[in-house]
């Protein structure tokens, strides 16, 4: 790799870092921790027809299964979220979101949309030159 494909990877990195930077702090300011956030946003933006089982949401967070159900819980204490038995599967729970845990998660993506309109240029040119730079 030459000097330039390394200056290219690392503006990537550092545009990538600097909205997770973003992120994390506008997570933190609405009192949740990034997971939880992450984790709101995994049960909202599921496929349709998914349903937010423990084990599908374990999947799209990937991260253990007793580690999602932990998040769960403190998400559940803090009113964000609630479990209910699949109609279709008593032995499955579904989590949903709370009226609570959807108005957060909405002020959060419209923040995130917008840093988004802002900066993503800047991240996709430097994902343009990151590529580019790795077929050379």
């Amino acid at each position: 790799m030459t000097s330039g494909e390394y200056r290219s990877l690392a503006e990537f990195r550092r545009q990538i870092r600097s909205f997770l930077h973003f992120s994390e702090e506008q997570v933190r300011a609405h009192g949740l921790e990034p997971q939880q956030h992450q984790l709101l946003l995994a049960i909202r933006g599921l496929p349709e027809g998914a349903t937010a089982a423990i084990g599908e949401l374990a999947q799209q967070m990937l991260l253990k299964h007793h580690s999602t159900v932990e998040l769960i819980d403190r998400l559940e204490r803090q009113g964000y979220v609630r479990r209910k038995t699949n109609a279709k599967d008593h032995r499955q729970i579904i989590v949903a979101l709370t009226r609570r845990g959807a108005n957060v998660l909405r002020k959060l993506s419209l923040a995130h949309r917008q840093e988004l309109e802002s900066r993503g240029p800047e991240l996709a040119s430097a994902l343009r030159r990151a590529i580019r730079g790795m077929r050379q």
